[in-house]
């Protein structure tokens, strides 16, 4: 069975509304938390929601595990500092591209 861990990332109490996310205070703290897990090569793909104030999105690659993904989500410094919530699902993949 194909499963993906995915985390899903909110605004929190300290997200400025109607500030645009790249301007938020610590955004980038969190881009680079996240680049640490692309540069691994465990991060599938992640980004930002277009619309206003409604957070976004990462995607993890199939041999990280939930756990694995929840402790490095709770290490980001903007889910610290109250700048985003998360959530991580288990999303299942069947109709998923096959690579190589």
């Amino acid at each position: 069975m194909k499963l993906r861990h995915v985390v899903i990332h909110s605004p929190g109490e300290a997200w400025q509304q109607g500030v645009d996310f790249r301007e938020q205070p610590g955004v980038m703290e969190h881009v680079q938390h996240y680049a640490k897990l692309h540069a691994d090569g465990k991060l599938l793909m992640g980004g930002p929601f277009v619309e206003s104030d409604s957070g976004g999105m990462m995607v993890a690659t199939e041999d990280v595990t939930k756990d694995e993904l929840v402790a490095f989500a709770n290490q980001d410094p903007a889910i610290q500092s109250g700048l985003l919530i998360f959530q991580v699902k288990t999303w299942y993949t069947p109709m998923e591209k096959e690579t190589g």
